[in-house]
This record gives structure tokens, C-alpha cells and sequence, in this order.
């Protein structure tokens, strides 16, 4: 049986004045090297269960596990570590720096975590193996990320994250600004490097039908605590 590389118990997660939690999840798991689709309507609290086992926001009560580490017990600065160290984020809005070229951008995770500099090898080596495995010309990879295309710069966010092979890929609904072609082939590539680099992959979107070629398929409602 595969080492479970997220684990949520009991997870309540509450906004500041708000008296009903938004997330009630009893129990929660991905496997290393899962490749899951979380499904859920907007606002429905998809981004912020993202946020909470990304360990930017904490739980109310409850335990989040990654990689065996209870991120609630780890201080503001030592989850910003491990963030950078073994998780990779790909935004909706892509979140690139616009000034920086596409290399750079990609490069970042290796200058900001020795850990995954050195599982990179040769971060630019590696980062130019990612680019063009994700379709990106090497003509672009000088150019600042604000002269790309919204495509191409899904498919940098996506090098960025993948960088340094992080055990965790969370991605939230970077294929919303794309076609259903240009949907369908993202999604192939980032499966494709997410399997090759062994990374567990927690997709959430609000569009079902993107589902396909997912290991596991989960609606986030299901997840929820039956209420009486």
C-alpha cells in the first residue's frame, strides 16, 4: 500500500466571524504519487482547503498531516519551509513574477529551497528539460513572463512548480482562462511530468469534466461532515 503524503483529521476551518465552518472534513487522504481531481462549485471551499494543506492558513481544530508533519504544530516560518521545500503551487492566476524572464521564473523554487536545488541537479538543465517537455520553444525562455500568451504562461507556472521534484503539486483551477482542447492538453503534460517526477498531484476545479485521466475523482461535498 502506497505512504499516504496528505492526511486530514477532523479538519473545522472557519473565517473570522463567520459562525458556520466552511470545511468539516472528518477524514481526508492522498497517496504519493496519486493523481487526484477534487471537484466543487465556487465557493464551495476548494482554495481554501488548498491553502490549508499548503500550510499558508491553519485549521480551527483538527490535524493536517504532510509528509508524516502536523503543519499546525510547525510556526508561520517553518511552514513557509516546508511549503517551499516539497510543496508546488500552480495559481489560477499563474502568480509569475512579469518582469522576470520565463528561465527565471521558472528557476525561483531552486533559489529560495537548497532542497530542491539539489534534487534539480542542475537547476538549469532541469528547468530547461520541464519547459520543453511542456511544450514551451526555447525562443520564448529569454522573453519576460508578461509578454506570454495565457497558455504559455499556465505551462511556466507549471515548470515552477514541478522544479526540483516537490512530493506535493496543488493546483487550483489553472485551466479556467483556456480552451477545452488547450484544457485537455495542459492537463496530459502536467500528469505526464507529475508521474515522471513521482509527485502527488491534488487538482481542484468546478468542471467535472476535466476528471478524465485522473487515478481518483472526489466531489468535495462528500468530504464534508453529514450535518443533522
Amino acid at each position: 500500500m502506497s505512504e499516504s503524503v496528505l492526511s486530514l483529521e477532523n479538519l473545522v476551518f472557519r473565517w473570522p466571524g463567520q459562525g458556520t465552518a466552511c470545511l468539516d472534513i472528518p477524514a481526508f487522504q492522498v497517496q504519493a504519487g496519486e493523481q487526484l481531481f477534487l471537484q466543487g462549485e465556487s465557493g464551495s471551499g476548494k482554495s481554501t482547503l488548498l491553502n490549508l494543506v499548503a500550510g499558508v492558513l491553519t485549521p480551527a481544530q483538527g490535524r493536517i498531516l504532510a509528509l508524516g508533519r502536523d503543519l499546525g504544530r510547525l510556526g508561520g516560518s517553518a511552514r513557509d519551509r516546508f511549503r517551499v521545500d516539497h510543496v508546488g503551487l500552480i495559481f489560477q492566476q499563474f502568480n509569475l513574477i512579469p518582469y522576470l524572464s520565463v528561465l527565471d521564473n521558472v528557476l525561483l523554487p531552486t533559489r529560495f529551497s537548497p532542497r530542491r536545488r539539489h534534487r534539480a541537479g542542475d537547476p538549469v538543465r532541469a528547468a530547461a528539460a520541464l519547459l520543453g517537455h511542456l511544450d514551451l520553444d526555447e525562443a520564448l525562455w529569454s522573453r519576460p513572463a508578461l509578454q506570454l500568451s495565457v497558455g504559455q504562461q499556465q505551462r511556466v507556472a507549471a515548470a515552477r512548480a514541478l522544479i526540483g521534484q516537490p512530493e506535493i503539486i496543488l493546483a487550483d483551477e489553472p485551466t479556467s482562462a483556456l480552451d477545452a482542447a488547450r484544457q485537455t492538453a495542459f492537463l496530459d503534460l502536467l500528469r505526464q511530468e507529475c508521474a515522471a517526477a513521482r509527485s502527488a498531484l491534488l487538482f481542484v476545479s468546478h468542471d467535472l469534466r476535466l476528471s478524465a485521466g485522473f487515478s481518483r475523482s472526489v466531489a468535495l461535498a462528500d468530504l464534508q461532515r453529514d450535518t443533522p
